[in-house]
């Protein structure tokens, strides 16, 4: 199997599953101990937190704290429903179902236009009671990168916080400056069920899931020492290959924009993390495209939203039509993609594509 699924997942990087293999501990190990547990073994669980918290800020902004939730999704609603009651949330119409719905659910939320080429941009004006603005960094359906900066210095001028939602950018280029940052481990080559919400230093934060507070008085719950090690771990070393992979990627992003030179791209192919490639061809039926190609995982769309049957909403923001939306895929590749795995994808979607 061809695995060109990057923004659903990403492979688990053998270091990350070194590191969280001495945390799964057995009842002849002393690496199961409660990591809020005064004892030895519950010291040693904590320094292992402690080490990977140190980790994953080392990718992040300085003058902030780290946070361990269980993804993104808890990290983002911490944010967005601790940080306030009242006021507008405006998000960009092309935000992750997380922000979108969770935005909607606060009950005044406005919604931010994206242009045909899937940039949301900061010349918009924002209503006079916005709290809390939130567009992410890079886009999960079709990868294009957004003003961030533009966008936190426009929430702070309108003495609003800023929210960025870096879980398609951690890890592959620099991380925006903002008051919350949510990231996904597995997103970055670590494991599944643990993520992080970055918090800058001054910046207040009621506590929405109730009960010990082990998190900074914010977020309750028994830390896993063996996800956050296998998070720190990752981080390390996508912090170590950081530009070795982003070379890597682009030498992949160039070898099938070339191989697909007759689909259309979904989206800029300036601003844009070259991991993601979303294009589409007139009249194809994707459903059939997928079960001619069982062999190669593609999306699509959003894994988050392809069972629903609805043409993706980052596609409609972009204005294409629903035709046009339902026959784009999405092809996502990255660190352990190699060259001949790319061509032998598209000769097959190809020739699938070409006989329908």
């Amino acid at each position: 199997m061809i695995y060109l699924d990057y923004q659903a997942t990403t492979p688990l990087a053998p270091e990350a599953r070194e590191a969280m293999l001495r945390w799964l501990g057995g009842p002849e190990s002393d690496g199961f101990g409660n990591p809020h547990s005064p004892h030895r073994m519950g010291r040693m669980a904590r320094a292992a937190i402690e080490l990977a918290r140190e980790q994953v800020a080392a990718l992040l902004p300085p003058g902030g704290r780290v946070i361990f939730t269980s993804g993104a999704t808890e990290a983002i609603n911490l944010a967005i429903r601790g940080s306030g009651l009242g006021g507008t949330v405006a998000v960009s119409g092309i935000e992750h179902a997380a922000v979108l719905d969770t935005a909607k659910s606060m009950g005044r939320a406005h919604e931010l236009a994206v242009d045909s080429e899937g940039i949301c941009r900061a010349d918009q004006a924002l209503a006079d009671d916005t709290r809390l603005v939130c567009v992410m960094q890079v886009n999960n359906e079709i990868g294009t990168i957004q003003p961030v900066a533009e966008w936190s210095q426009k929430a702070k001028q309108n003495n609003a916080l800023y929210l960025c939602d870096a879980v398609q950018a951690f890890g592959k280029i620099t991380v925006a400056e903002a008051d919350f940052i949510a990231i996904s481990a597995h997103k970055f080559h670590g494991p599944k069920g643990i993520g992080a919400l970055w918090v800058r230093d001054g910046v207040e934060l009621a506590e929405v899931q109730t009960g010990g507070g082990q998190e900074f008085g914010v977020r309750s719950g028994t830390l896993s020492p063996a996800l956050i090690a296998g998070m720190g771990a990752a981080a390390a070393l996508a912090n170590e290959a950081l530009e070795r992979d982003a070379e890597h990627i682009r030498t992949l992003w160039n070898r099938a924009r070339t191989l697909f030179e007759h689909w259309e791209l979904n989206g800029s192919a300036e601003a844009r993390w070259h991991g993601n490639l979303n294009i589409r061809r007139e009249g194809l039926d994707v459903a059939r495209l997928m079960s001619d190609c069982r062999e190669v995982m593609f999306s699509a769309g959003s894994a988050c939203a392809s069972g629903s049957g609805r043409p993706s909403h980052v596609l409609k923001a972009i204005g294409l039509s629903d035709a046009q939306a339902k026959s784009s895929i999405r092809l996502g590749f990255g660190r352990y993609t190699t060259l001949a795995e790319i061509e032998q994808a598209a000769a097959l979607i190809n020739a699938a594509a070409d006989a329908q």
